[in-house]
């Protein structure tokens, strides 16, 4: 069954294995983790838990969220997912997860949002290669031909410049180097979406061999 918990990326450090290899590892605060809702098939439709995680100021928690959150006995969470494929017995409205819902060893898909680049062109954007630079050349860092003349038209998915980053990224299959339950933390090998103190969730590989 699937596993999942929701975290902070605090920034990325480096481990050194029994084996004396130079792992590089983030480094993820989870605490405070709470069940909020338990969602069955006769209710929606499907299966699964919603986790709370980082508590939200009153001011800032609208009516129905604190409603919400007073059915779990917890405060308004500022960052809210579900887990799906859960053993829905294992669990319960109002329990706390820890760290320890993972150990070291697992494979685990670690989904964020990318850091925001703003608006870029063609080349950084989609990795486009550019025109020449010299010898008379018109055509420098320009996205190139919009497309055939019959159609007189630009098809979609061209690829444009616009909006970079700031997108749901999910990165698949990455080693539990660590887990300190002491102090909340899951390291893991590699490198995570998101700027440092951003919204992380992980959970169980998809993929898993």
């Amino acid at each position: 069954m699937a596993k999942g918990i929701l975290g902070r990326k605090i920034g990325m450090t480096q481990l050194f294995s029994e084996t004396g290899e130079l792992v590089p590892v983030t480094v993820i605060q989870a605490e405070g983790n709470v069940v909020l809702q338990k969602k069955t098939a006769e209710n929606d439709g499907y299966e699964a838990i919603q986790v709370g995680f980082a508590d939200k100021k009153e001011s800032r928690a609208n009516k129905p969220e604190k409603g919400h959150a007073e059915k779990a006995e917890a405060k308004p969470k500022r960052f809210i997912r579900e887990v799906r494929n859960v053993n829905l017995d294992d669990y319960e409205v109002g329990q706390e997860l820890s760290v320890d819902v993972f150990e070291a060893g697992e494979k685990v898909d670690v989904t964020g949002t990318s850091k925001g680049k703003g608006f870029q062109g063609a080349i950084k954007r989609h990795n486009q290669s550019r025109g020449p630079m010299t010898h008379g050349s018109h055509y420098h860092r320009s996205p190139g031909a919009m497309g055939v003349i019959d159609p007189m038209r630009v098809f979609p998915g061209k690829k444009l410049p616009g909006q970079m980053g700031g997108e749901t990224v999910t990165i698949q299959n990455l080693d539990v180097v660590k887990v300190d339950t002491e102090n909340n933390l899951i390291l893991v090998k590699g490198n995570v979406p998101g700027a440092k103190k951003s919204y992380v969730q992980i959970s169980s590989a998809v993929k898993a061999n």
